[in-house]
């Protein structure tokens, strides 16, 4: 088993995967960015490391700096959790070839396979895995789109060879569509994962998306750990997921994980990974469960930990994230396909800092003025915060996950009520109000929701009501406390070291408000110089950004006439691109924004006349 392990992530998934190599009697090593500098996934670690600015691209993605950091440390192997370059196979590749440091995931070169979407396409497909309608080569043009969509129909779904999660898709519901919607999936393909290759399915309009947990070993063992439903998404970003499905019969679960199952073992796969399904729903099944002749598609394949792994360990009790390590370390896996039983049904909710009310807009700051975390029999909390911790915003907006088992559906639902009840969140605005409406709709009690549903279908009004009920919003900050201990941070090599400071009966130590360190920090607002502030001439309408993120195009000029409806530009924020549009025409009389601005919730882009 290995001595130091070093976790090249941040947030509740590092502190997961050193909670696992605590339990084996491995040293954890951290690594972080200026941004993460206080954060909980650093205090959890043994020891950690500075990898760079707040820019994921100079830190968690600078793969020279995090194996530096593992050489550094002596750690003799790294594990990269979820996101970031978890199914990056040229770090793999990297790690691969660095003595003395194992990589704990799949082989680079099954990452490289089963990462690019054409290639996992062709490898299921020969070992008998269904897979939806659509091209196994790289589509070069718009005009392949409209010959696809010609044979198939429309819609059409463009998919980046390297993407996930709905990063890089976009969806042309008419031959009209196909050139912005394929350039637009070249961009992000290109500026999320290097790689501006894409390819073309059907798009299946109302799917339910099933995904199986599997473990495999150097052995020869594969073994699959049952299913979990994510249907429950927002703009292809899952918020809740559940296991077993409420919408399958044990023969369609079978017939699905063992193609799981039999799909990996073609591959040549080891470590843990997902296999992702979409189901076809029946809208008219009123009730009944989906049975084993319902059609089901082979979607791609997560060569990673997967965020709601957790649903699996609730309902098998088997440690993944100790199993990949296992595994990595050579060990065989110690149970048989017969010895998986899932007991019960288990829940995971995702605590994002987002507001559910406002298109789930991610929240700009904030600070935790109380964090009360809920607890009791079959309540799990994946987080890295404590109370008084600033809320990072620079990466993914999830903040923690509440994780909630019971010996049924119901009973996990009365409990999951019970325990988002408990928490208590000031200072950051939470979706916890929207998963507490969740669990009083008709359609998800039902088990009759698909992907399509929070999208298409929920009512808006229903977020408002919520936030308004249950929500707690930005908690005003705090006056100023005399403090006289602190504890500060330094940094010699780049290795961060706590030091303790106590002073009685002295004035407060002049320190950041963000908490101390032995490094000079960004002066308050107040005590910097005075930036210039944006000029809204005449007394036209602004188009105003709905969320943070940064532009990616600006389309549109001074003097151009628009529609109501019309893209005026294009901003990237929670990993996607979205298009901003005009609520009504008019023409454009200022531009106030440019490709490559940062931009916060609120910001006028455009003026319109």
């Amino acid at each position: 088993m290995f001595e130091k392990v070093l976790v090249a992530n941040r947030g509740e998934i590092a502190v997961r995967v050193m909670r696992a190599c605590e339990e084996l009697g491995i040293d954890t090593v951290g690594v972080y960015s200026e941004a993460d500098k206080h954060s909980g996934h650093v205090r959890h670690a043994d020891e950690a490391y500075n990898v760079g600015p707040a820019r994921a691209a100079d830190s968690y993605l600078d793969q020279e700096a995090v194996i530096d950091a593992a050489e550094q440390a002596g750690a003799d192997a790294i594990h990269p959790g979820y996101g970031f370059l978890a199914e990056n196979a040229d770090f793999a590749a990297r790690v691969e070839g660095t003595d003395g440091i194992t990589w704990v995931g799949p082989a680079s070169d099954s990452m490289e396979t089963l990462g690019e979407k054409t290639k996992a396409r062709t490898v299921m497909e020969e070992a008998g895995v269904p897979i939806v309608p659509g091209t196994t080569d790289p589509a070069e043009s718009a005009d392949e789109v409209r010959e696809f969509g010609d044979e198939h129909g429309y819609p059409v779904a463009i998919k980046a060879e390297g993407g996930g999660g709905g990063r890089g898709m976009k969806v042309v519901e008419s031959a009209d569509e196909a050139d912005e919607q394929f350039e637009s999936a070249k961009r992000e393909g290109e500026a999320y994962f290097s790689n501006d290759s894409v390819y073309l399915e059907r798009y299946l309009e109302n799917p339910r998306h099933i995904e199986v947990q599997i473990i495999a070993d150097h052995h020869g063992n594969v073994r699959h750990l049952g299913e979990r439903d994510c249907s429950l998404q927002r703009r292809h970003q899952k918020v809740i997921e559940e296991g077993p499905s409420p919408a399958l019969t044990d023969d369609l679960r079978e017939r699905i994980g063992e193609a799981a199952r039999q799909g990996v073992a073609a591959a040549d796969y080891t470590n843990a990974g997902t296999v992702e399904f979409l189901v076809e729903e029946d809208p008219e099944r009123d009730g009944e469960l989906l049975g084993g002749d319902t059609n089901f598609y082979f979607l791609e394949v997560n060569t990673r930990i997967q965020v709601e792994h957790t649903v699996t360990e609730e309902l098998t009790g088997i440690d993944i994230v100790k199993r990949q390590l296992r595994v990595a370390a050579g060990e065989q896996l110690d149970f048989s396909q017969e010895d998986v039983e899932l007991e019960g049904h288990a829940m995971e909710f995702r605590i994002n800092a987002e507001n559910a009310a406002r298109e789930f807009a991610p929240a700009n700051s904030g600070s935790l003025e109380t964090y009360d975390p809920p607890g009791g029999i079959g309540v799990r909390m994946d987080d890295a915060l404590r109370q008084g911790d600033e809320v990072v915003t620079d990466y993914d907006s999830m903040i923690a996950k509440l994780v909630v088992w019971g010996e049924d559906r119901a009973e996990c639902v009365d409990r999951s009520k019970r325990a988002l009840a408990e928490y208590d969140v000031e200072g950051v605005v939470t979706i916890v109000p929207f998963h507490r409406l969740m669990l009083e709709d008709e359609r998800f009690l039902a088990g009759e929701h698909t992907t399509k549903y929070l999208d298409d279908e929920l009512d808006r009004d229903r977020l408002a009501e919520a936030q308004e009920k249950w929500g707690t919003g930005d908690a005003e900050a705090a006056d100023d406390e005399e403090v006289t201990e602190r504890d500060f941070t330094v940094e010699v090599n780049g290795k961060r070291f706590e030091v303790s400071l106590e002073e009685r009966g002295a004035p407060a130590i002049p320190t950041p408000s963000s908490g101390g360190s032995g490094r000079m920090e960004r002066p308050d607002v107040a005590e910097e110089s005075e930036e210039e502030s944006v000029t809204i001439e005449g007394d036209g309408e602004t188009v105003a950004a709905e969320m943070q993120g940064t532009i990616l195009s600006v389309d549109v000029a001074e003097g151009d006439e628009v529609a109501a409806g019309d893209v005026v530009c294009v901003l990237e924020a929670m990993k996607m691109e979205n298009d901003v549009v005009a609520d009504r025409g008019g023409v454009v009389s200022q531009v106030l924004v440019a490709e490559g601005d940062s931009v916060d919730m609120g910001d006028p882009l455009i003026v319109l006349e």
